[in-house]
């Protein structure tokens, strides 16, 4: 039967990897099965085995490639492994793929044949081992690919290596993560086929991403990062995670504190090893079963001055089998040509747990008595080397509003993260300050614009200029929600008793965009009663390339509608994402959830008074009425009296048109707000008690527990809490 790939091109919208795969498939003969002359009848207990042959390409050269199909639940479909090399492997139709595998190879194979199913991303080029039926192994490089349309099921590439490749194909694999555990682990999976168990044991600070500056002395300090095969290991034996035993450096130490180049440090047997190691307790801990084995140990070492030692790679076999000179020349060349790659993870472990530890640090931590909040934040990739530019809080203003942030910078990285951190703390220290959405978007637009330019920032993988942020303020009392935007996608409002939706806010540029007409930021006033829920999100969580960002909203909408008023918030939070956020993240995802509580209409009360001189005691005689009704505190009461009567005294003197005064019971006390049209800022001087002027803010301020200033559209309001 004729094997010869057909010249045909593919179609031009199929990608490489459907291009390998379907050339392959195309390698792999489709119709009865071509029996050698040396295989036997099918057993009636066992699919028909189908041994099928490809005709070789001509030439001297050695062909090394194979190809076998499988179908959904990982059975082979049909297979190509004519080349000589590939003899002895008992590949037979309709068996699972994993009976060409070692057993302890099975869990971690079959792990990846399973994802490459699920999400149709290729796993190329790893080493793996493929178990002969005489027994013996043939080291291959292993591609898996999902089947090129329209058939279905896998396609996986297998390429018989000689030392040299198996060589190269390690190095690449190993260089493709920069999470430390996978790199340890590839790393660990390359060096098994030298041997039947390996292990990645690292310098501990080398493991939390600490600097690792010389070559160590006296005892080490060691974490098992890495170990293969996947399968059940004895009681008391080290595995992933688990810190070797302090004194197992009399073995490991000796491989790594040399004083001439690094070089494998060999026992060849058993006996060898319980002599060195001198416990049976080392012994359970190290030696992997009860065979009698001998071991390689090579250190992980960074050239320089001194050299810089990142930790040892075990490679443990039978004791019939011992390493000869080349082995071990090809072990040490694999373990030092692959040490930076561990090096490089080690620092983007340094730089991942900076950016962790900001971004946790500025997520929300509770709600309060008038608002109920929760996020959730999941980064762009597993291993979380997307972090960087999202970020998300709320706070409780001092005049008893709450505020909702949520932003997004361009890029990822430290960076990106340091520049969101930075926004962030100015935006809460603007709004704190009493400044309203709008004037905070106004100098964050400023700051963004001093950062950084657009060119250097994007060289460094990031830019603060198009940065987005989007600002609410929730008042409890009256239930409003006051909101201002910059470039960011409309939150979502859930009220109690309508439809969910897109909040309509006006739209503007980013933060920055000096191309951009430069217009002022706008403010959205807007309810939200009581059981109201508002999500604020970042674009990871709704943008998908199948559909459009409006209906990516409103899925957005109706998945957050359906949270329920007693539903817990904090998980109705991680369902939502785990909804809506795509499979193949490209970008964070980040949603805040706030679930509107306010104050009783009972808790509350407001005057309106006109700007004359008995407004003071007008206020004094409605505040006095209102605190006998909630039985405030004799004390209490003479304190509130008091500051209402200077604020409002105040403001008659120093502002004009009508004054307002607004009462509010908090869990933690009383607050006074008094609100004029004037637009002075009233400052605590250096003046004493007994001067004429400034006075009142002096007795305000022994008075309250804090005070402040709010600016509004048509003045101020001074604030001043009083504790019950």
């Amino acid at each position: 039967m004729d094997s010869t790939p057909s010249p045909s091109p593919p179609p031009s919208s199929s990608s490489p990897f459907e291009t390998v795969s379907s050339a392959l498939g195309r390698y792999i003969p489709r119709g009865g099965a071509a029996a050698a002359t040396d295989s036997p009848g099918p057993r009636p207990d066992r699919p028909a085995r189908r041994r099928l042959t490809a005709d070789p390409a001509p030439g001297p050269q050695e062909q090394i490639l194979g190809a076998v199909n499988l179908d959904q639940d990982l059975r082979i479909t049909g297979y190509n492994l004519a080349a000589p090399v590939f003899a002895g492997l008992d590949a037979v139709a309709g068996s699972p793929f994993v009976d060409l595998l070692p057993p302890g190879d099975v869990p971690t194979v079959t792990r990846r044949l399973r994802q490459v199913l699920e999400t149709g991303e290729p796993h190329v080029a790893r080493v793996q081992r493929l178990r002969r039926g005489d027994g013996s192994e043939l080291v291959v490089s292993m591609s898996i690919l999902a089947a090129a349309p329209p058939q279905e099921g896998l396609t996986v590439s297998l390429i018989a290596m000689a030392r040299r490749l198996h060589l190269y194909a390690a190095e690449t694999a190993i260089g493709t993560s920069l999470d430390i555990g996978e790199t340890a682990q590839s790393l660990a999976e390359s060096l098994l086929a030298w041997g039947d168990v390996a292990a990645v044991d690292l310098d501990f600070a080398v493991w939390t991403g600490e600097g690792v500056t010389e070559r160590p002395h006296g005892r080490i300090r060691l974490r098992r990062a890495a170990l293969v095969p996947d399968r059940a290991w004895p009681e008391g034996y080290v595995t992933p995670g688990d810190d070797l035993p302090s004194d197992a450096s009399r073995l490991l130490s000796q491989a790594i504190r040399r004083d001439d180049d690094a070089q494998a440090l060999v026992l060849p047997d058993r006996t060898a090893i319980e002599r060195v190691l001198g416990s049976p307790r080392l012994v359970r801990a190290l030696v992997p079963g009860d065979q009698a084995a001998g071991v390689a140990c090579i250190p992980l070492i960074l050239d320089g001055t001194p050299p810089v030692v990142l930790g040892v790679a075990e490679i443990w076999r039978r004791a019939d089998r011992p390493f000869d000179d080349s082995e071990l020349l090809d072990l040490q060349e694999l373990v030092t040509r692959t040490s930076h790659h561990v090096d490089l993870a080690r620092r983007h472990q340094r730089e991942h747990t900076q950016v962790l530890a900001l971004q946790r640090r500025l997520l929300p931590r509770t709600g309060g008595d008038t608002i109920e909040t929760a996020s959730v934040y999941q980064p762009a990739t597993p291993d979380s080397a997307g972090v960087g530019g999202d970020w998300v809080n709320s706070f409780p203003l001092p005049d008893g509003r709450t505020a909702l942030v949520v932003g997004d910078v361009v890029g990822h990285g430290l960076g990106a993260a340091a520049t969101m951190g930075q926004l962030s703390m100015e935006a809460r220290a603007l709004l704190s300050a009493g400044l309203a959405p709008d004037e905070v978007l106004e100098h964050l637009d400023e700051t963004v614009s001093l950062l950084d330019d657009a060119e250097s920032g994007l060289a460094a993988g990031y830019s603060a200029l198009g940065s987005t942020c989007c600002i609410a303020v929730y008042d409890p009392v009256s239930h409003c929600v006051a909101l201002s935007s910059a470039g960011h996608l409309p939150p979502v409002l859930v009220p109690p008793d309508g439809p969910a939706g897109p909040v309509a806010v006006r739209p503007h540029p980013g933060l920055g965009a000096e191309f951009a007409l430069r217009e002022p930021f706008g403010v959205h006033v807007f309810a939200a009663p009581p059981g109201s829920l508002l999500a604020l999100y970042t674009d990871g969580l709704v943008e998908d390339p199948a559909v459009s960002i409006d209906k990516g909203i409103g899925r957005l909408a109706n998945t957050v509608s359906a949270v329920h008023p007693w539903d817990a918030l904090q998980q109705a939070a991680r369902h939502v994402v785990s909804e809506l956020a795509p499979v193949r993240r490209r970008d964070d995802v980040t949603l805040l959830l706030a679930r509107m509580i306010g104050y009783r209409k009972e808790d509350t009360a407001t005057w309106r008074l006109p700007a004359r001189d008995d407004a003071a005691a007008r206020a004094r005689t409605l505040v006095a009425a209102l605190l006998k009704r909630w039985r405030t505190r004799d004390d209490t009461r003479d304190s509130v009296l008091l500051v209402v009567d200077e604020l409002v005294a105040n403001a008659v003197r120093f502002a004009r048109g009508p004054i307002t005064v607004r009462l509010i019971r908090t869990g933690h006390g009383l607050l006074c707000e008094v609100g004029d049209t004037g637009n002075g800022r009233p400052r605590l001087g250096p003046g004493a008690l007994l001067d004429d002027a400034g006075r009142g803010l002096h007795v305000v301020h022994r008075l309250t527990t804090r005070w402040g200033v709010r600016w509004t559209d048509t003045g101020k309001v001074v604030w001043a809490a009083v504790a019950r």
